[in-house]
């Protein structure tokens, strides 16, 4: 863990929208260009060669993120869920497209595990989804990021499929997404509600596992919690965050512990 703050705090901002807003890599006043990215030599496969310091984990990390949910070891039931809280928003928050995702912040809420709380710093999507479970991959994900007083993170994942209705939040900021078309815009979304999604995180099981950042730097000692059960959005909803978001997810990573696959092709290319 102590590496994994050292390395999070010699940041300047290049890499990483996974933990942006914490006090790891705070807001700034100006949106950077980002860094990285999901094609070509800026994408997954090639993040270790961005900076060959500071994104060595993308590489050669051994608890790297996302996976496929899949272990049974991994599944919890819903007693055993942490305490996710999330207050309503009623003047809305802001929302910000960082070139790589969408992002909301000034949304307030906090998670409850093994005695420690941490706060939410932000959420923000990826499409399709990161994670997959039992081998599927979903349309979409959202992640929500919390920070505790030691600087840990935490995130509570939710895959999404397609449905007949939307979960609050995930309508209200479609309908926002216009109005952030591009990197660099940022707008105040309508009031958000988030009863519906916190009662879904109750009612279900979850899968827990230490894991890493999903973006550069890939700095591991995260607590992932992800819900067994998809949240939905309508198509209409879906389209609009698709026709923003286009492609934004890292590929799936080995079993915690295994080798990393970037450092087992380069073993088997020596």
């Amino acid at each position: 863990m102590a590496r994994f703050i050292v390395i999070l705090s010699l940041l300047s901002g290049a890499f990483a929208h996974e933990h942006h807003g914490t006090t790891l890599f705070p807001r700034a006043e100006q949106i950077a260009a980002p860094k990285f990215g999901y094609h070509g030599l800026t994408g997954p496969l090639n993040w270790f060669n961005l900076n060959q310091t500071t994104n060595e984990l993308c590489a050669k990390g051994t608890h790297q993120s996302p996976i496929d949910l899949s272990q049974s070891f991994l599944m919890t039931s819903a007693s055993a869920n942490p305490q996710f809280a999330l207050s309503a928003a009623p003047r809305g928050a802001d929302f910000i497209n960082l070139g790589t995702t969408v992002e909301v912040m000034g949304a307030n809420g906090t998670l409850v595990t093994k005695n420690k709380t941490s706060k939410l710093a932000q959420f923000h999507f990826h499409s399709p989804s990161e994670h997959s479970i039992n081998g599927v991959f979903y349309p979409m994900e959202v992640h929500f990021v919390f920070q505790a007083p030691d600087a840990s993170l935490s995130v509570v994942g939710f895959v999404i499929d397609i449905g007949g209705s939307n979960f609050e939040p995930l309508g209200t900021l479609a309908t926002s997404l216009k109005d952030i078309p591009r990197h660099g815009n940022e707008t105040t979304t309508k009031p958000l509600t988030f009863d519906r999604l916190e009662r879904h995180f109750k009612q279900y099981g979850t899968y827990q596992y230490s894991g890493s950042l999903t973006t550069p730097p890939c700095s591991e000692g995260v607590s992932w919690t992800v819900s067994t059960k998809p949240l939905q959005v309508d198509f209409k909803a879906f389209n609009a965050f698709k026709e923003v978001l286009k492609f934004n997810a890292r590929y799936t990573q080995n079993t915690p512990d295994d080798v990393n696959l970037l450092q087992n092709i380069a073993n088997t290319l020596h």
